[in-house]
């Protein structure tokens, strides 16, 4: 029998911190009672109300919002984007047991499962923990009497009298199923959040979750991988069974690396007070100037320590629940009594990942923190010059590089580094920022601790510098800071929106990818055929597509990249009641000697951009850049053409009524001019011959991905 009070730890919600109540599954398969899901939604709800503002989420201490949340909740609220009505919002939910963001989708919590089996064995625990304390009838007058059974089709507790009266004889509720005196009602089918009328009856490998028939026909699971009920539940109590008795026949290796743990833990203690002891010697020895290192050495020394000691403590207390009817495998002792496929294969799978883990562990065994202290020896025989930087530096700890590449700034940062050597790699890296400000002599810098090789940053300033350093930690031992990278973000909040296939998109002579952030002309058949059409010195008109949402106010900014081959790309905006005009012009063929802003020279040097033009747009092609031309223009056209940027951006100001087009690799303005901003405006975009746009990408923080192998 499995002892109750071993696998209290995993009966505990990683929110509140308490026994389970009503515990929900969350696509990252992580349990969180159903009260603590609503009070963080409820908080997120309230800052999105608020703005996003700290203060708004001080009403629940028990709740704690991640900055990547607020941050994106307090940039909705500040924009000025006009969506579709029918595009739908997700419900983004920090979940509290791996800290990452997970989309709730559509339904919200009304899409989560219910762990029925985590709910029983959490209610057995509850029970074995307070057995003199009696269920009493729910039906008796008072006083009421201890119940002697539980009827689970009326989710009530009864005494043997009540339960006569209320299930006579020859009645349907005589047929009722009753189980001994609970408080844990759960139905007999499990049925589906998506349709609530039907039951679950199939297994998505790709969600790992069970579906009913209506969500494979037609639903999310259309095109999804599924299996029978029964053939899951076959395979995963295979498994965890088989993985279970392998654990339960190492007992006595688990228990040998117990013991060894026991004594790592003995001799770190050790090691410690020697090294802190040596490391006070030598500091004794040096003067005033010393003092405020040989305190930093001690804590450095202590938080080392600590760290070892909770490292190993930990390992010692999961080596413990791999024991027989402890931790992890009594809590999977007790999902095996379960007999219902569908409650069995909604918790086996998260199971059985831990439990490979665990086998996995057990026979790749390494304590998980080193006992000796030998990199906390002083070296006093250092210049007092050189005191200032005295540091726990380790020889093999190479300084990382930032990749500048790789790194980015759009509507968030992504800084992304790399260490030269593969050898004594960093456990652990320290990220720093500061804001690049003339009037402050000495900045401050910010730091985020990071466990990978890159970080999203998502509480910088618009239209600001920032410089960026990193520096690599194993322990306490810390590699020198690398060279500071500054980078520029965006003049103004960043536009997302995809390319709209719906209005004046030609599919004839643009190709959209599926996920409608690339356009691409085609130079092809259809084009041949409208040379029929052409006279000397024309070509045919411009296919034009435009954004999918629109901007009715405010500052915004978005990125692009041209392809270097684009013959011939325009780029700029459009307002709402000049569309009809653009993709409705008379015209079967464009001059270049009438397109003033083509950048082709024509001859007319003298004729400026017109204002009676349906579009605000720039000119792009054969790697350049032209500048359209001004009254203050250069007369020589060849100062008009710039070499084409990797990325450009367009900034929109409909307060002021500009429009700027930027280098989005330095974000420097290459040419800007005034718009009409009287109605909703629309980015727009013009492709003829071989082209193509490729929208830039916004920086996500992504959760990690998960893999079944069902």
């Amino acid at each position: 029998k499995v002892t109750m009070k071993g696998i209290e730890r995993e009966l505990i919600c990683p929110a509140c911190k308490e026994l389970f109540t009503h515990p929900l599954i969350l696509p990252c398969q992580h349990n969180v009672c159903h009260k603590c899901v609503k009070e963080i939604l409820f908080a997120l709800e309230d800052a999105f109300a608020d703005g996003g503002s700290e203060s708004s989420n001080q009403s629940s201490p028990r709740i704690k919002i991640s900055s990547s949340s607020m941050d994106r909740i307090d940039r909705i609220s500040r924009s000025g984007i006009k969506r579709n009505s029918l595009t739908p919002r997700s419900s983004l939910f920090p979940c509290p047991g791996c800290q990452r963001d997970i989309d709730l989708g559509e339904r919200g919590i009304n899409g989560l499962f219910r762990n029925f089996i985590l709910e029983t064995i959490v209610e057995r625990y509850r029970q074995a923990a307070r057995a003199a304390i009696a269920i009493m009838c729910d039906f008796c007058k008072p006083p009421p009497q201890e119940s002697t059974k539980s009827c689970m089709d009326c989710s009530a507790s009864y005494c043997n009298e009540c339960f006569k009266i209320h299930h006579p004889w020859g009645t349907v509720k005589a047929q009722h199923e009753y189980v001994g005196p609970t408080t844990n009602f759960r139905p007999k089918i499990l049925m589906c959040p998506e349709h609530e009328m039907e039951r679950v009856n199939m297994y998505c490998e790709l969600c790992r979750r069970p579906v009913c028939h209506l969500c494979k026909l037609g639903g999310c699971h259309a095109n999804h991988r599924v299996t029978t009920m029964s053939t899951a539940y076959k395979t995963l109590k295979e498994k965890l069974s088989k993985d279970i008795e392998y654990l339960i026949s190492k007992e006595s290796q688990v228990k040998a690396h117990i013991t060894q743990l026991d004594l790592l833990l003995k001799e770190t203690e050790c090691n410690s007070e020697r090294a802190k002891e040596e490391a006070s010697q030598s500091f004794e020895k040096l003067s005033h100037v010393l003092e405020e290192k040989k305190s930093a050495a001690l804590k450095a020394i202590e938080a080392s320590k600590n760290l070892r000691l909770e490292k190993l403590q930990t390992q010692a207390e999961e080596y413990q629940g791999l024991l027989e009817n402890n931790g992890l495998v009594g809590y999977a002792q007790e999902v095996l009594k379960e007999t219902d496929p569908s409650f069995f294969v909604q918790t086996a799978k998260q199971l059985h990942v831990r439990i490979q883990k665990a086998t996995e562990s057990l026979k790749n065994f390494r304590p998980a923190a080193e006992t000796t202290f030998e990199d906390f020896v002083v070296d006093i025989a250092k210049q007092e010059d050189i005191l200032g930087d005295l540091a726990f530096h380790s020889n093999g700890l190479e300084t990382p590089e930032i990749n500048e590449e790789q790194s980015r700034v759009y509507n968030k940062a992504l800084i992304s580094w790399e260490r030269p050597g593969k050898t004594d790699s960093a456990d652990t890296y320290v990220l720093e920022y500061h804001k690049l400000n003339r009037e402050e002599e000495s900045a401050t810098w910010q730091e985020i601790k990071v466990c990978s090789k890159s970080k999203v940053i998502s509480d910088l300033d618009d239209n600001s510098s920032y410089a960026f350093r990193v520096r690599g930690y194993k322990g306490s031992i810390c590699s020198p800071w690398s060279q500071e990278v500054i980078l520029h973000t965006p003049p103004a909040p960043v536009f997302s929106f995809l390319f709209d296939d719906k209005c004046g998109y030609n599919s004839e002579h643009l190709l959209l990818n599926p996920r409608r952030t690339s356009v691409e002309s085609r130079a092809g058949f259809p084009l041949l055929l409208g040379s029929e059409h052409m006279q000397v010195g024309c070509y045919t008109t411009l296919d034009y597509i435009i954004g999918d949402t629109g901007i009715a106010k405010g500052k915004h900014f978005w990125a692009f990249h041209v392809e270097a081959y684009s013959y011939l790309v325009k780029v700029g905006v459009v307002s709402s009641s000049k569309i009809q005009k653009l993709f409705h012009n008379t015209h079967d063929v464009t001059s270049p000697r009438y397109e003033q802003d083509s950048g082709h020279d024509s001859g007319t040097e003298d004729a400026f951009f017109d204002s009676s033009q349906p579009v605000t747009l720039v000119t792009l092609g054969m790697k350049k850049f032209f500048i359209p031309m001004t009254p203050a223009s250069p007369k020589d056209p060849a100062s008009r053409i710039l070499p084409l940027p990797s990325c450009l951006g367009i900034c929109l100001d409909c307060d002021k009524g500009k429009v700027g087009f930027y280098d989005a690799g330095r974000m420097k303005c290459l040419y800007e001019s005034k718009v009409d901003c009287s109605g909703m405006m629309y980015p727009a975009f013009a492709l003829m011959g071989g082209a193509a746009v490729h929208l830039e990408e916004a920086v996500t923080a992504r959760y990690g991905e998960y893999h079944d192998d069902i």
